[in-house]
């Protein structure tokens, strides 16, 4: 399917939209970076850094959806000039939700600074990095208009949930043998959960995508495949 503008000085705002969609991933991509890292490794002053970075990422989202709402109303787009659009209407609020979550990690810090138990630093970076590369493609995608590496990062989603998982299943347990503190277990499974989420919304993205090339919502075609499934 053709992905070009049914409207040619529509591009210049498009590269604007996909410029600032770009620019909010890679800040709420540092945040989710210092967020993890300062609770591994219990940095009060990257936890700072998370919360100064979240007055940028809001007033990023604001403006980007303002001038997503000002070419609506300019321009009347049609067909893939207004599925793309929206899509990055969509895009914005689940890149500020990332921003969200990340905030909340930064914030847990503070649950685990006085204990040295042992959780499983490395599996959650592990599972940091995932998201992120996840958030990273689902942009890229988004960039250069791919829908097939948008489905790719959809797919890859089911790892990051087999990941949860485990270090879910595993915290509780160690927390059950009173192997380590409440507070701390407590924690690390809270943040898992938080990237866990992180990753969602970057499924959520490349979806997005996956709609502006090709028409397709993949959320509702899921919906009725296991609509379909339990007839």
């Amino acid at each position: 399917m053709s992905n070009e503008h049914t409207y040619r000085p529509f591009d210049t705002d498009i590269e604007r939209l996909r410029s600032a969609v770009t620019v909010m991933g890679g800040l709420v991509e540092r945040q989710i970076e210092r967020a993890v890292s300062a609770a591994l490794e219990r940095d009060l002053e990257l936890v700072t850094r998370v919360l100064t970075d979240e007055a940028s990422v809001n007033q990023l989202h604001l403006e980007t959806d303002l001038r997503c709402n000002q070419i609506i109303a300019r321009r009347q787009p049609i067909a893939i000039d207004l599925r793309e659009v929206i899509a990055v209407i969509h895009m914005i609020n689940d890149l500020e939700r990332i921003g969200d979550e990340a905030k909340k990690i930064a914030k847990k810090v503070r649950n685990i600074l006085d204990t040295t138990a042992q959780v499983p630093h490395d599996r959650v970076r592990l599972m940091s990095e995932m998201v992120i590369e996840m958030l990273r493609r689902a942009i890229d995608s988004f960039v250069r208009q791919d829908s097939e590496a948008a489905k790719a990062v959809v797919a890859s989603d089911k790892e990051v949930d087999l990941l949860r998982d485990e270090l879910t299943a595993g915290l509780t347990q160690r927390l059950s043998d009173h192997l380590v503190p409440v507070a701390p277990a407590l924690t690390m499974i809270f943040m898992v959960q938080s990237i866990e989420r992180i990753g969602d919304h970057a499924k959520n993205i490349a979806e997005y995508v996956v709609h502006i090339v090709e028409g397709v919502d993949l959320r509702y075609k899921s919906s009725r495949a296991n609509a379909s499934g339990d007839a």
